[in-house]
């Protein structure tokens, strides 16, 4: 019931992400540059816009702009009149960090979150004493909602105030003293404290299926992601067979589609499948191999790739991947087998 209350979320969040799409700034797209929406995310399953405000009530779009592939730490920046404005925390003693665009002149935009109503609410750091300053919308009742920078394929990062330095004044942009950097980073659960995430495929019709470890006889296993010490960042995936974790891997094969299998610490190779609710099995593959990393898929009976994800008791997503640390194809050797790469569970980048 978890995992559909789940996906009953995420489809209502995905149907009013398409919505939102119509309302693209027309200047950025003219350029051809990519760019991902700023959005706060009501309790409800709402979003709200972010926007910048000018002095007479001008309401200007604010958007993260990913320059040259980079999925890490993305811009995050006010356009007006075709041109872009940093965003910033600015330096001030309040408890909470004020959000403002820089003009040229020095001049500060508020940014603010505008409700379907044109009710204007606060955007404000809420933390100090870090690098990493949360950043929320706050309402009139001070309740807090996150903001996150949604791409038009409908992935998530989340928009965070990021120090570089240890003093309290981070430097000057047009004779404004600031505290942080806005900017979009890939979703990030340190403070997670689920220990066992859940390996699954994602259906695009909405239904999670389960994926499980299969033996010669038929017989299924569970497939877990681990967080060892709080690691969230990079998480193990391995199968429980009889009572041990055992290692999740791609290993080395000339197929077209690399062979995802758990490996027995005598060598024995356990398939790794996702289970529809009628028993049937799909594979899972390594499907493309992209650098240092695998695109970890389901294939369907049509040839058609699905999604693999690790989801947390609560609620959160990672991306399953294939990992390699050395250009060699065999990158080591686990009881016997060769293998091409470790899967690992990793917080949402966007695929290119």
């Amino acid at each position: 019931m978890q995992y559909f209350n789940l996906l009953k979320t995420s489809t209502i969040l995905t149907i009013l992400l398409f919505v939102g799409l119509n309302s693209l700034s027309l200047s950025a797209q003219d350029r051809g540059q990519a760019m991902y929406h700023i959005k706060a995310i009501h309790p409800d399953g709402k979003m709200i816009q972010i926007k910048a405000i000018g002095k007479q009530g001008q309401i200007y779009d604010v958007k993260a702009f990913p320059e040259n592939g980079n999925q890490h730490v993305i811009d995050v920046k006010a356009i007006i009149d075709n041109k872009h404005y940093p965003v910033k925390m600015i330096l001030n003693k309040d408890k909470n960090i004020p959000v403002k665009a820089i003009l040229d002149d020095g001049t500060l935009l508020d940014v603010k979150a505008i409700t379907e109503d044109g009710t204007k609410l606060d955007v404000k750091g809420v933390t100090k004493n870090s690098k990493v300053i949360d950043l929320k919308v706050i309402t009139k009742k001070g309740e807090k909602m996150g903001v996150k920078a949604i791409t038009p394929s409908g992935q998530f990062f989340d928009v965070k105030g990021l120090k570089m330095m240890d003093n309290q004044k981070e430097g000057t942009i047009n004779n404004v003293s600031i505290y942080a950097h806005i900017k979009a980073i890939p979703q990030s659960t340190l403070n997670n404290t689920d220990t066992t995430w859940h390996i699954k495929c994602v259906h695009p019709d909405g239904r999670i299926i389960d994926i499980k470890a299969v033996d010669k006889n038929g017989k299924q296993y569970p497939v877990k992601g681990l967080v060892g010490r709080d690691r969230t960042y990079m998480m193990d995936v391995k199968a429980k067979i009889n009572g041990k974790w055992l290692p999740v891997k791609v290993l080395n094969s000339t197929e077209s589609y690399a062979p995802v299998k758990a490996i027995g610490s005598d060598g024995t190779i356990y398939d790794i499948k996702a289970i529809n609710p009628d028993g049937s099995k799909l594979d899972v593959k390594g499907v493309a191999n992209k650098g240092n990393i695998f695109d970890i898929k389901t294939i369907d009976a049509s040839g058609d790739y699905m999604g693999v994800k690790a989801i947390s008791p609560s609620g959160l997503i990672h991306d399953v991947k294939g990992v390699k640390m050395y250009d060699e194809k065999v990158e080591t050797t686990i009881n016997g087998v060769e293998i091409q790469a470790h899967i690992k569970a990793l917080p949402i980048v966007l695929d290119k």
